[in-house]
């Protein structure tokens, strides 16, 4: 039997427009006219964001899990986690097609209970994300942080480092419009989300996730960073979600996102290039008291990665 056709999707400005807007992201990569300020931008324009890309993907894995009944597996087998572990290996430009490859479903008990599907998005010119899309019982990324060691963070100033600890913290309030125009702008239903004549509110995975690029810029900002001329761009990013904590988001509720100290490595992966020096930073999201995502988060220099691109091609 000859696999389905990938589907294939476009993006276009106003979606970058969406997305960007409704979680306040000001990265000059994603602005329509600001892109141009970027010394050394080999993107030609404005390009989709990241997170756009990963909540694309969430929306279409939960597609195929409906349409292979895999949700009964999931909770009688108590696979509470959602996890993404993704390398970004190109940039998607607005109007430019791409493609979602999702291989088929891979469960096993041993020695963790997983469920786990293998990721392509792909453009004219190949790879754009490569990763997993796994569900498990235990949280797969940054798993041994302790929300109790935390100062109440209601306490902490907006946009301040927390006394004692080594994360920058940004205040975030769950928003249903900016949910609904995220999940427009990565081209997902929101109806799926949320209906209000259903008294449906279920906030995307990947939405709570997505405010840490504000508050990572928020950061670079408090600290300095020179956005035209040392830019960054993702690299990889590897999530871990707490379904029971998102099930019972509403809206208003407070979102404390914190960002650790950046710790630079070299790295072997992103944007297909190998030897990059790469900055990971630890991302967590706390609600009511309670750990809803823990995120790492790499950049890279886009210069460091342009000088990469042009000795390969020596």
């Amino acid at each position: 039997m000859s696999k389905p056709p990938a589907q294939t999707f476009n993006f276009m400005q106003i979606h970058i427009e969406a997305a960007r807007n409704s979680i306040d992201d000001f990265n000059l990569f994603h602005d329509k006219d600001k892109w141009q300020r970027i010394r050394g931008n080999p993107f030609g324009g404005p390009i989709v964001l990241g997170f756009q890309l990963e909540c694309l993907l969430e929306y279409q894995i939960l597609c195929y899990r409906r349409r292979h009944h895999e949700f009964p597996l999931v909770d009688n087998h108590g696979l509470r986690f959602s996890n993404y572990q993704v390398t970004f290996a190109n940039v998607v430009r607005p109007g430019q097609p791409v493609s979602l490859e999702i291989k088929k479903s891979q469960f096993k008990t041993e020695p963790d209970c997983i469920l786990a599907n293998r990721v392509l998005l792909k453009n004219a010119q190949g790879a754009v994300l490569i990763g997993y899309k796994k569900e498990s019982q235990q949280p797969l990324f940054l798993p041994d942080f302790d929300v109790s060691r935390l100062p109440p963070l209601s306490s902490v100033p907006d946009r301040t480092y927390v006394a004692g600890h080594p994360f920058f913290l940004k205040r975030k309030f769950m928003n249903v419009g900016n949910a609904k125009n995220f999940l427009s702008g990565s081209l997902a239903e929101q109806s799926e989300y949320f209906d209000e004549l259903e008294d449906r509110i279920r906030f995307p995975e990947i939405f709570p996730v997505s405010l840490t690029s504000c508050a990572l810029l928020e950061r670079a900002l408090k600290e300095g960073h020179d956005f035209e001329r040392a830019p960054m761009v993702f690299t990889s990013h590897s999530i871990s979600i707490a379904r029971d904590g998102l099930r019972t988001l509403q809206s208003n509720d407070v979102l404390h996102v914190l960002v650790g100290e950046p710790i630079v490595v070299s790295g072997i992966k992103g944007l297909g290039k190998s030897g990059i020096t790469q900055h990971s930073y630890a991302c967590y999201g706390v609600n009511d008291g309670k750990l809803l995502f823990a995120a790492e988060i790499c950049l890279a220099p886009l210069a460091e990665i342009l000088e990469r691109s042009g000795q390969n091609q020596r």
